[in-house]
């Protein structure tokens, strides 16, 4: 039988990553099964968005391993790597969208790119995320007509328009109001039970973050000071885990 290691589409070994003397990670372990969602949480500048930068190779890490459906992307070429980064789908912070794109262009980008379908099955297939996401009737804006939330609900749509079986979201509630964010948490609980797809979440919100996974990690000094439910957290005598936790209790 494979090991749990084996069978994980996301592995990390003694990852090692420091800006100058700053030492941001510092041999973080953590491995996510397939069809988990994680959420990384931690307080600013402990690593979190650093190790979704290092997951799809966008930094090198100074030293450890980082396997991707048994790949040690560490150690790829450019081509490999980004024929493995279409495998995955990625949610930046602020959305990131093509400001001279409509909304529906955003969303195809990737497609135009990187598929073979033809036009009108990539339209489609547009169109069907869109309503996925509740932005079916804004495809013809452009993304200065939409609201914070709405880009993000775009951005998720553009994150999953090439069928990735790994999905990474940074701060995917950042700066929204708390009905907005809710509605976000929802439609991450709705892709890990419609899609099973493989999700790291890297939060500040910790209520969030209890709503829509079940395995918190709690990122300090480089490394996981604790992780499980949000209730093992709770249960947890590390002074520093309790003051982390409290405030969604």
């Amino acid at each position: 039988m494979e090991s749990q290691t084996e069978q994980s589409p996301v592995v990390v070994e003694n990852l090692c990553k420091a800006f100058g003397k700053q030492k941001v990670l510092n041999g973080l372990n953590l491995q996510v099964a397939s069809g988990e969602t994680v959420a990384v949480l931690g307080k600013s500048g402990t690593g979190k968005s650093v190790l979704l930068k290092l997951l799809i190779g966008l930094r090198k890490p100074d030293s450890g391993a980082i396997r991707i459906h048994g790949q040690d992307i560490t150690g790829l070429d450019a081509a490999r790597l980004n024929d493995l980064r279409r495998r995955i789908g990625f949610l930046f912070q602020q959305a990131a969208l093509y400001d001279s794109l409509s909304v529906e262009e955003n969303v195809a980008f990737p497609l135009r790119r990187h598929s073979s379908d033809a036009p009108q099955r990539q339209k489609e297939k547009v169109q069907e995320l869109l309503q996925s996401v509740g932005m079916q009737d804004h495809g013809q804006k452009m993304p200065s007509e939409i609201s914070g939330g709405m880009q993000k609900r775009v951005g998720l749509a553009r994150a999953l328009v090439l069928d990735p079986d790994i999905l990474l979201f940074d701060e995917p509630t950042s700066g929204l109001d708390p009905i907005t964010a809710a509605e976000i948490d929802d439609l991450i609980v709705e892709l890990r039970e419609k899609r099973n797809l493989t999700a790291i979440v890297v939060t500040h919100d910790v209520r969030g973050a209890r709503s829509f996974a079940r395995r918190l990690v709690l990122l300090r000094e480089g490394k996981i000071a604790a992780e499980g439910s949000f209730e093992d957290l709770q249960k947890s005598d590390d002074r520093f885990v309790q003051q982390f936790v409290k405030a969604a209790a």
